[in-house]
C-alpha cells in the first residue's frame, strides 16, 4: 500500500485580502504558517519518501513548515513549475468579491470554479489539468506503484485538477470541489495503483474566504 498526500498551501497575504494571486509569488501570513503546521501534524503517522512542490513561495514555505513539524529538514523533494496555480490573466491582483459584485454570482462561480471558462491572458482549469496530470502520470504515479509514500504541496486549482483525475470527477461536477488553504487529502493506493481509501485529514472551515 502507498499513500499520496495532497496539501494546499497555507493562507497567503493575497488570500487574506481576497485577491486573485495566480502566478504572483506571495508568501504566507501567520495564519497560513499555522495551517501548514496543522497539516503536518495531521500526517505525522505517514513516513514520506518524497515530496513534490510547486515553485511558488507560498507552497515552498508550506513545505518548509511541514518539514519543521515532522523534524525532517532533509526530506527528499522536487520543485516543479507544472504544479503551480492557475494563471488568472487580467484578473490577477483584483479583489474576488468586487469582481463578484460586477459580474454576478453565476458568472463569478463559473469563472472561479468552472472547467473550461477562459480568462483573457490566463488559464482555464482545463489548461491547468493539461500540465498537472501529465506530470503526475510520468513522475508521481510510477513511484506510487513502487509503494512510495508521496507528498504534493500545491494550490487550489492545481490540486483540483489532480483530484479530478484521481477521482474521475466530471467536467460539470468539478465546479463543486473547493479545497481550502491548509487542507490535506490523503489517498491510499493498492499495489495495482488503484485508490482504496481517501480521508480529509485537515479541513478548512472557512473555504469561501480563501
Amino acid at each position: 500500500m502507498a499513500y499520496l498526500i495532497l496539501v494546499r498551501h497555507g493562507k497567503s497575504e493575497w488570500n487574506l485580502l481576497g485577491k486573485w494571486t495566480g502566478h504572483v509569488d506571495i508568501g504566507l501570513v501567520e495564519q497560513g504558517v499555522n495551517e501548514a503546521r496543522h497539516a503536518a501534524h495531521a500526517i505525522e503517522d505517514i513516513p514520506i519518501d518524497c515530496a513534490f512542490i510547486s515553485d511558488l513561495k507560498r507552497a515552498q514555505e508550506t513545505f518548509m513548515q511541514i518539514c519543521s513539524v515532522l523534524d525532517k529538514p532533509d526530506m527528499k523533494s522536487v520543485t516543479e513549475p507544472a504544479l503551480k496555480e492557475r494563471h488568472y490573466g487580467i484578473y490577477t491582483g483584483k479583489n474576488k468579491w468586487e469582481v463578484q459584485k460586477e459580474i454576478g454570482d453565476e458568472a463569478f462561480h463559473k469563472l472561479r470554479r468552472g472547467w473550461d471558462v477562459p480568462i483573457p491572458e490566463g488559464e482555464t482549469l482545463k489548461d491547468v489539468y493539461g500540465r498537472v496530470v501529465p506530470y503526475y502520470e510520468k513522475n508521481i504515479r510510477p513511484l506510487l506503484l513502487e509503494g512510495k509514500n508521496l507528498l504534493v504541496v500545491a494550490h487550489g486549482n492545481s490540486l483540483r485538477a489532480l483530484v479530478k483525475h484521481l477521482e474521475n470527477i466530471s467536467e460539470d461536477k468539478i465546479a463543486e470541489l473547493e479545497i481550502g488553504t491548509g487542507e490535506v487529502y490523503c489517498y491510499e493506493f493498492d499495489t495495482g495503483g488503484n485508490i482504496i481509501g481517501k480521508t480529509i485529514r485537515a479541513a478548512n472551515p472557512n473555504k469561501m474566504n480563501v
